[in-house]
């Protein structure tokens, strides 16, 4: 269990573990790993891992688990491989190792990018879910997808003050 100690009405700073699924990008062009760092930290949250992986099934499932299994990280957050080419595996990997989905974060993360890209955001596959009371969310790779993500759902869900409900309840800290 982490030493973070959750409170009433200041922010928990969580341990956060960002993900990239790229078979392009680098530590130089991960712009959307680097805006959710950047994010997440501006937040008042902390970022203990970051890695980029190919988007190879077996190694992302081999990360997350590792991840998952790690008390320290409270919240996964995976850009990239959400699409839908033959190459994008990310919900592949991910959804076997969730304990419960979040149905509502796909749902409403495509209704918000619906006003941003229109239809196309019918072929993006962002899903969220629980996994060894780890909260994981998995969102395509743009940068502006990242922005949304977290500007628009991630960053209150995270958010211990926020009311009526967030996940910091549901997470490995200790109370």
């Amino acid at each position: 269990m982490s030493s973070l100690k959750p409170t009433d009405n200041l922010l928990t700073p969580l341990n956060i573990a960002i993900l990239t699924v790229s078979d392009t990008r680098d530590e130089t062009t991960d712009t959307s790993g680097h805006t959710l760092v950047e994010r997440a930290t501006s937040a008042g949250h902390n970022v203990v891992a970051k890695n980029i992986v190919k988007d190879d099934i077996y190694q992302l499932r081999a990360i997350v688990s590792q991840w998952v299994a790690d008390n320290n990280i409270q919240v996964i957050i995976s850009t990239g491989g959400t699409g839908f080419t033959v190459r994008d595996n990310t919900p592949e990997a991910i959804t076997p190792l969730f304990d419960r989905q979040i149905e509502g974060f796909g749902e409403l993360f495509r209704a918000i990018s619906y006003q941003e890209i229109g239809t196309s955001t019918v072929q993006s596959r962002a899903f969220g879910g629980m996994a060894n009371n780890t909260v994981i969310f998995c969102v395509p790779g743009s940068t502006n997808a990242c922005k949304t993500a977290w500007d628009k759902i991630i960053a209150e869900q995270l958010d211990s003050a926020h009311k009526p409900c967030n996940f910091v309840p549901h997470l490995n800290i200790e109370k």
